[in-house]
C-alpha cells in the first residue's frame, strides 16, 4: 500500500487546505512557503495508474471540499489540494476494467470541511465510478480472492464516517485499523510496528502497518528546502525494507504495509513476495 496515495500532485496555486493550522494558512500567503509545503506534502511520485502498475493495491485517501468553491466537488488533500477525487476514481476504474481479477482497497480515513451533503455527493461518486465492482460488507475471513472473482467484485471501500451505516458497500473504518507511530526515528518506528502486530486482532479486521516516518516541525525547520524524501525517506527506506523482508503474513503476521515513495526501492515486489510464504505453508500442510 501507499501512504497519502494521491499526493503525487498538489496545487501550489490553490489555498492551503483546511487540514492545516491557522498559523500555516497565514504564512502560506507568501509564495515561497507553498513551495516549501509542497516538498513536505508530496509523499508519492507515482500517479494512481503507475502505482497500480507497480503492484500497489491499498490506497490511503484524505479528502476535503474546497472552502469558498461553488458546488460540492471533493479533492484529495495533504496540506495542499490535490486532484479531484472523481478524476482519481476514474483512473483507478480504468485499470480495473483492464484487469478484471485485480482487487483494491480504498481507505477514506480523513475528511475535512465536509458536511453530510458533501459525504452524500462523494458516496454517489464512488458508486458511479465502480458500480457492481463494489464489495458489500462481509465477514473479513470470507473475503478471499475466489470470493471476489466469483462475485465479480474488485473494490473494498473503507469509510471512516458514520454515514457508512447507510450503505452496504461502505466498510466501517474500524475494519481497517492503521496504528501510526508518529516518529522521525526509524528504530522507534520498527519497534512500534512489532508491538502493534503483536496486539492486532486475530480475526474480524484487516490491519495496516504504516512503515512511514513523520517529520516534526523541528525537522521541517532544519531541512526546509530538502523536503521529506531527501530528509527522512531516502536514508531510512533500506532499513524499513529489511524489516519488511523479515515479516510473515497470516493471522499473527503482517496484512497490509504502507510506505512513502513506493518506487524508490523494490517495495511492492518485496511485500507481494511475502505471500509465497503462505503458499509454502499450504504445500507443507498438504
Amino acid at each position: 500500500g501507499s501512504h497519502d496515495s494521491f499526493s503525487y500532485w498538489v496545487d501550489e496555486e490553490s489555498p492551503v487546505g483546511p487540514d492545516q493550522a491557522t498559523a500555516i494558512k497565514r504564512l502560506a500567503r507568501i509564495s515561497l512557503v507553498k513551495k516549501i509545503m509542497k516538498k513536505w506534502s508530496v509523499t508519492q511520485n507515482l500517479t494512481f495508474k503507475e502505482q497500480l502498475e507497480s503492484g500497489i493495491r491499498y490506497f490511503d485517501l484524505r479528502v476535503s471540499s474546497k472552502p469558498g468553491e461553488i458546488g460540492q466537488d471533493i479533492y484529495f488533500i495533504h496540506g495542499l489540494f490535490g486532484i479531484k477525487v472523481w478524476d482519481g476514481l476514474k483512473e483507478i476504474n480504468t485499470f480495473l476494467e483492464q484487469h478484471p481479477k485485480e482487487v483494491i482497497f480504498l481507505d477514506f480515513n480523513h475528511f475535512y470541511a465536509m458536511d453530510d451533503s458533501h459525504h452524500y455527493f462523494l458516496i454517489s461518486r464512488i458508486r458511479s465510478a465502480f458500480g457492481s465492482k463494489l464489495c458489500s460488507v462481509e465477514c473479513v475471513e470470507y473475503v478471499t480472492l475466489q470470493y471476489m472473482w466469483k462475485k465479480k467484485h474488485q473494490v473494498l471501500i473503507f469509510y471512516h464516517y458514520p454515514l457508512y451505516q447507510e450503505y452496504s458497500f461502505l466498510w466501517p473504518g474500524y475494519k481497517m485499523p492503521a496504528p501510526w507511530a508518529n516518529t522521525t526515528n526509524v528504530h522507534k518506528l520498527l519497534q512500534f510496528l512489532e508491538t502493534t502486530l503483536e496486539e492486532r486482532s486475530r480475526y474480524g479486521t484487516f490491519h495496516v502497518s504504516q512503515a512511514i516516518l513523520t517529520p516534526r516541525v523541528k525537522t521541517i525547520a532544519w531541512h526546509l528546502i530538502r523536503g521529506l524524501k531527501n530528509t527522512l525517506v531516502h536514508r531510512n527506506l533500506p532499513m524499513i525494507l529489511n524489516w519488511v523482508k523479515g515479516q510473515k503474513p497470516g493471522v499473527m503476521g503482517v496484512n497490509i504495509i504502507t510506505s512513502d515513495f513506493v518506487e524508490l526501492v523494490d517495495f511492492a515486489a518485496t511485500v507481494i513476495a511475502l505471500n509465497d510464504l503462505l503458499l509454502e505453508e499450504d504445500e507443507s500442510a498438504a
